[in-house]
Order: C-alpha cells, then sequence, then structure tokens
C-alpha cells in the first residue's frame, strides 16, 4: 500500500486526508498546532495523527501539504527539520497551497536538486468542496508524477485537471481567485443596488442565479451577504493572500487589470478592520467595504 503523509490539517487540509482515507489508503497527518478537533474526527477516519514531521515522511512515498502561505510550505518542505531532512530519495512531494507560480517553480528546482519530486495542486471549492470530495483541482509539474498522484487527488476531487510544467497549477489558480474575488464584488454591488432600488435583495439571488449573471459566488453566498452571515468558508485573509500572490505575478510591465485592482483594496480594506481581525472572515464579507 501506498503510504502518504499529510501535513497541514486547517479547515480544507484535515477534510481531505480524511477523503484519502476513506478510499482505503494509508494516511498519517501532521499539523504545526496540535489538538485540533479534526484530528479527533480524522482518527476515527483512520487517519494516524503524529507529533513530528519525522514521524510523518520517514516511511512516505507521497508527501501532501495544505498550508497558507509561501513562507509556510517552504519552512514545512525545506527548513529545519522538514520534509526535505527525512524524506527518502524520489518521495513526491504534493503542494496544495495556493503559494503562486514563482514560488512553486523555485520549490520544484529546490526539491529536485535534493532527490524529490514535486507537484503544485492548488485547489478550488471551499470547506464543503473539501468536505464533499468534490475540489478543483489543477496540477502542475512531470506528467508522469501527475498520473502517479491521480487517484490520490480523485479521492478529493470531482475536476482534476493536469495543467502543465511546475507552476501551471498555481497560475490556474490564481486566475480562479481573480476570477472569484471580482465576481464576489459584483454581487456585493448588485445586493448593494438592489437594496438602494428599494426591492427585496433576495430576489437578485433567487432570480438572477437563474439565467446569464448566475455564478457560484451568488448562489452560495449571496443570501449569506443580505443575512450578514460572515461566517468563513474562505477567509478574507487568504484571499487577500491570492491576490498579493497574483499582484507578484503581474510583474510592474504588464497590463493595467482595473476591476482587479479594484477589488484587491476591497479585500485589504475589510482585512484591516476589527483591528486587524477582519480577514478572519469569510471572503463574502467584502460587502462590509461598502457599508462602513
Amino acid at each position: 500500500m501506498t503510504n502518504i503523509a499529510f501535513l497541514g490539517l486547517g479547515i480544507m487540509g484535515g477534510s481531505m486526508a480524511i477523503n484519502i482515507a476513506k478510499h482505503n489508503l494509508s494516511v498519517t497527518a501532521w499539523n504545526r498546532t496540535a489538538g485540533r478537533p479534526i484530528a479527533v474526527i480524522a482518527t476515527a477516519a483512520g487517519v494516524k495523527i503524529v507529533e513530528t514531521i519525522e514521524q510523518a515522511v520517514t516511511k512516505a512515498d507521497i508527501v501532501i501539504t495544505c498550508v497558507s502561505d509561501v513562507q509556510d510550505v517552504r519552512s514545512i518542505l525545506l527548513g529545519e527539520n522538514s520534509v526535505a531532512t527525512y524524506a527518502k530519495q524520489g518521495t513526491l512531494i504534493i503542494d496544495m497551497s495556493t503559494i503562486g507560480s514563482q514560488a512553486a517553480r523555485e520549490i520544484a528546482n529546490e526539491l529536485q536538486a535534493k532527490g524529490l519530486r514535486f507537484l503544485d495542486a492548488p485547489v478550488s471549492g471551499g470547506d464543503i468542496g473539501a468536505q464533499n470530495a468534490t475540489l478543483t483541482i489543477m496540477v502542475g509539474g512531470d506528467r508522469l508524477d501527475f498520473e502517479e498522484a491521480l487517484p490520490i487527488f480523485q479521492a478529493m476531487g470531482k475536476s482534476i485537471t493536469y495543467c502543465g510544467e511546475s507552476g501551471s497549477g498555481q497560475a490556474i489558480k490564481l486566475c480562479n481567485q481573480l476570477l472569484c474575488a471580482i465576481n464576489l464584488a459584483s454581487v456585493c454591488e448588485a445586493i448593494e443596488f438592489a437594496i438602494g432600488q428599494g426591492v427585496d435583495p433576495k430576489l437578485v439571488v433567487e432570480v438572477c442565479s437563474t439565467g446569464a449573471a448566475g455564478s457560484w459566488q451568488l448562489a452560495n453566498l449571496g443570501n449569506k451577504i443580505i443575512d450578514g452571515d460572515f461566517a468563513p468558508g474562505f477567509a478574507i485573509k487568504h484571499m487577500s493572500k491570492d491576490l498579493r500572490l497574483a499582484k507578484e505575478a503581474l510583474g510592474e510591465n504588464s497590463k493595467p487589470l482595473p476591476a482587479f485592482e479594484l477589488t484587491s483594496q476591497l479585500f485589504n480594506i475589510v482585512k484591516a478592520m476589527d483591528d486587524g481581525q477582519g480577514g478572519e472572515q469569510g471572503t463574502h464579507a467584502i460587502i462590509r467595504a461598502y457599508r462602513e
């Protein structure tokens, strides 16, 4: 049986590790913060929880990481007492975080120099997609490594696409984030417009979701925006980070993308609210940028 190490049991990673284990695959998991409630659920699903990276990866054939940002991925994969320290030669490393195309290429090269293989495989679908194993997974790296990992991806996702060489999965993920963020801003503006016109904003969701203006953001987050339910499926701070990565990927000489620039500002405004705690709310809380 293939031995899999899963590093990062957050909102997304915990459910992803559980879904792999449900497919009768051997999963050993580690999380930087011990004692998360998801660990109990994961253990019941057959995931073995360990206390150190060394314990997780020493016997692993495949190592999966799902954490927050570039520095977290680099620390876990290449830092002191990291995956690179303990993984056996030829181990396939799959990072399912969102870290941007440049960082993915750099990490791939550094791991390759240490005799390790690497796929960048960011996901879309939020906590619901992670729980239901319906994630969209975008993969960059060697095609043969992708085919080896495909059964594991299929345990976590519904739409799995090989996008090309290292960094390609991250590039498509950033395109996805631009579409999500800009569309979410348009949902907020349509709701605000409806309120200004004196009509029930829930009609925006009910009616517009069925036509050409329909979207996942409108159907799934529209009523939450109207009800003021900002519990996170995907947090403002994470989207703000992803848009920062997209801006870094664009470079200084790129063509202007005004909708992207404006939407980035909206996320940063809400992120700074509540003495810097606004970023903990769900992405749909950007409606607050229009109201406060």
